[in-house]
């Protein structure tokens, strides 16, 4: 069976990356709507960005109020910006929340009704074009035709897909990561190796999303330990830009399955930040899923050097979970209790977690089957 598979139309890797980007940027429009967050708008970094810009003749607002995960609100505002402001493109500079945030206020730049009138659709029209330049190496939204944003009267986290919602350009420049503290580069990094596992053990898995998944697990595997505890190494830096980016490919082509689907409701109640939901998740999830896809564990297995060629598949597979596990420790993942999450009040939700999980569909993309009743367990077996 034929498959398609989705790229990024301009892509700019490596050093220097931003500097090598000004006829692209030419190419978007006259006047930008600059998508960020607080923190970010003071970062030299995006200094950069905005001299760039001025340097080559395009205008632009900032749009700074992004602060935390977007809600319908956030993106409702920046919309408002964008009109108002008569802008004919978008950059997002960031980690995913600017990202998702950007491709929400694309959307319905061209669309009517509100951006949860989408879920469950898939969005189209012609976009205003966007540029995404991420400063975290994680999400991988540069990459992806979705964007996750909360409704604020549901608190559902609302995964939104089409491919309208991918960046025209991705301009990868691992030095805009450099200033990421510890806890922002462990939970976008193990939201990137998130992405890539489950991926690669996707029923939705192809041979060219393969290549891409396998290559961000076995760079996160070696170099985010490195990032996480020496955040000026450059060479772990770069290494995962281009994970995350790798990672972000692959989820495009191949989705991702029940460590997303029961991740998202935990962001949403409880204001876990995206990627350390994963992570809290990422073990118990795994292990659920080990004896459907052993073969497929197994070669992650191996590909990293948990596993030797004369294992068995189980064992392999086994013996990747445990370095799963092991790569969260390093990370100091913390669980849900020492996170400062109520017990009771935890407890009480899951009913409605496990709802919105299934709702999302990722948990169907698992390759053993999932249900309520399975999702229920497991979150209550982050309690054990």
């Amino acid at each position: 069976m034929g498959r398609e598979f989705i790229l990024p139309p301009r892509i700019i890797t490596g050093e220097n990356s931003l500097a090598l980007a000004e006829k692209e940027f030419l190419a978007l429009g006259q006047r930008a709507l600059i998508v960020t967050g607080p923190n970010v708008k003071k970062l030299g970094c995006f200094k950069k960005l905005t001299e760039l810009l001025s340097k080559i003749g395009i205008s632009y607002r900032i749009y700074s109020d992004v602060t935390g995960e977007p809600d319908d609100i956030i993106v409702n505002n920046g919309l408002i910006k964008y009109r108002l402001e008569k802008c004919d493109h978008l950059i997002a500079v960031g980690g995913g929340s600017p990202m998702d945030t950007m491709k929400a206020i694309a959307a319905l730049a061209v669309n009517s009704g509100r951006i949860s009138d989408y879920m469950g659709k898939t969005i189209e029209g012609r976009t205003p074009p966007m540029a995404a330049v991420p400063t975290t190496a994680g999400t991988g939204s540069e990459a992806t035709k979705f964007t996750v944003i909360t409704d604020s009267e549901t608190s559902v986290k609302m995964l939104l897909k089409g491919n309208c919602l991918i960046p025209s350009l991705a301009i990868i420049d691992p030095e805009f990561s450099m200033s990421s503290p510890k806890s922002v580069t462990a939970s976008t990094g193990l939201d990137a190796l998130t992405h890539a596992v489950e991926s690669y053990t996707s029923r939705l898995s192809q041979p060219l999303s393969d290549l891409f998944a396998m290559s961000a697990v076995k760079r996160i595997i070696k170099y985010l330990p490195t990032a996480y505890t020496d955040g000026n190494d450059a060479e772990a830096r770069t290494q995962m830009s281009i994970a995350a980016f790798e990672a972000g490919v692959a989820i495009n082509n191949a989705s991702v399955t029940i460590v997303h689907g029961m991740s998202r409701p935990i962001g949403a109640l409880f204001h876990v930040p995206h990627g350390l939901s994963n992570a809290m998740l990422l073990e118990k999830c795994m292990s659920f899923a080990l004896d459907g896809a052993y073969e497929r564990f197994a070669d992650l297995g191996r590909a990293v050097g948990a596993a030797e060629k004369q294992d068995s598949d189980k064992t392999a597979a086994e013996k990747f979970l445990a370095k799963l596990g092991e790569i969260c420790r390093i990370c100091e993942v913390p669980s849900l209790e020492k996170y400062g999450i109520d017990k009771t009040e935890f407890i009480s939700q899951i009913d409605k977690m496990a709802d919105d999980a299934l709702a999302s569909g990722s948990p169907a993309n698992t390759i053993k089957p999932v249900t309520k009743d399975n999702i229920i367990g497991i979150y209550r077996s982050l309690w054990d």
